[in-house]
């Protein structure tokens, strides 16, 4: 891929696209005179409650003697589902780490947060687009919601100073109406690919995103493996997409794809369903160096990792590299690189994680006493 020619095209594209609206070019990647020291912009781990009697963000972060706190919590102004939605990226922070993006699935809005020196502040609440919002990605100042209830379906906005605003020509289907089983949204690392994987039609459908946000019809892929569920992109673009095999024992797997041709959204399969030798493989998660990747298995109460490659092949490199004895859901990476987050769904808890230079990850803490139906989880 010609990155440079890229991402040169795209700053023009959005430039001209923000100005066909009548709105500042990239005015959406300003803080309105926030200070520029880090505040809650480091150190810090996000998730939603998701009630159903009105849903809110935690925010926790090292308290007195360095454990793991509760040191807020802030409305979104929606409600949740209060159970699982079956996804990865319901809480998601902006690629600046100024922003950050929450579903509200029962109320089919998503709030946008400004991530403050003192904390979080709600900009807006907006209309999802569609009908259940489960993941949201961001890049660049556009924000992609996909929906999974009704026909489900993909929906671009604009970031601008933390509200959003629909995109024209950036709301797409999904690879059938309804009953395709949605997991998770996420642009590639450069931005011309959106990917979402459908758990219920064993598709991934792939998106090309053109300049200013607008996004082409939907490109359907046979997935690998069964039940396509979570994903991470590593550092040179490689989608590494999980795969739960329907929860049967011991057959859950993750496999890599890449997508090489200028211009298309077509993933190509490199590694192809290499086994976890766990259960329910879901959610992925990459270090920052891109050298590993990890699942959570939520049928074994473990996690595995994988040793990634440059040419984006990847092969098993620990079954079991922790064990969690709660139901281990999703997962995200600290912004320096340090830790591994992983939200539990039978312990109601984060587990911390220290990530070694080789990869390997050995307990460093855990906070209980979450929410039942807690989902999503963000990390800077």
């Amino acid at each position: 891929m010609n990155h440079t020619r890229r991402r040169a095209f795209q700053l023009f594209g959005l430039g001209v696209a923000a100005g066909g609206l009548g709105l500042p070019a990239l005015a959406h990647d300003r803080d309105d005179g926030d200070e520029d020291d880090d505040g809650a912009r480091a150190g810090r781990i996000f998730t939603a409650t998701n009630a159903a009697a009105g849903n809110e963000v935690l925010v926790l972060g090292a308290g007195a003697g360095g454990a793991l706190a509760l040191l807020d919590r802030v409305a979104t102004q929606g409600q949740g589902s209060g159970a699982g939605l079956g996804n990865q990226g319901g809480v998601t922070l902006s690629g600046s780490g100024r922003y950050l993006f929450v579903v509200n699935a029962a109320s089919h809005t998503v709030s946008t947060f400004a991530v403050r020196r003192r904390g979080l502040v709600l900009r807006s609440v907006v209309a999802s687009g569609g009908l259940q919002p489960i993941s949201v990605t961001e890049h660049r100042g556009i924000v992609v919601v996909l929906n999974a209830d009704g026909a489900g379906n993909v929906a671009g906005f604009v970031n601008l100073g933390g509200r959003l605003r629909p995109l024209p020509g950036a709301t797409q289907p999904l690879s059938a109406a309804g009953g395709v089983g949605p997991a998770q949204v996420g642009f590639s690392p450069d931005g011309d690919v959106l990917l979402v994987t459908e758990k219920a039609t064993n598709k991934l459908t792939t998106y090309r995103v053109r300049h200013g946000g607008r996004i082409d019809a939907p490109v359907v892929t046979a997935s690998a493996g069964v039940t396509p569920f979570g994903f991470a992109f590593d550092r040179r673009g490689h989608a590494l997409v999980s795969e739960a095999f329907g929860g049967a024992a011991g057959a859950s797997a993750l496999s890599s794809y890449g997508f090489e041709d200028w211009g298309s959204a077509t993933p190509s399969l490199i590694s192809g369903s290499v086994g976890t030798t766990q259960t329910a493989a879901c959610w992925v998660a990459v270090s920052a160096d891109g050298r590993s990747a990890y699942t959570t298995n939520t049928g074994s109460n473990s996690i595995s990792r994988f040793t990634v490659h440059r040419s984006g092949r990847v092969e098993l490199a620990e079954a079991a590299a922790a064990a969690s004895d709660a139901g281990p859901i999703d997962a995200a990476v600290s912004g320096d690189g340090e830790r591994l987050f992983v939200l539990t769904a039978g312990g109601h808890s984060i587990d911390a994680y220290r990530i070694a230079h080789d990869g390997r990850l050995s307990a460093a803490g855990r906070i209980g006493d979450l929410p039942a139906g807690t989902n999503g989880l963000a990390a800077n």
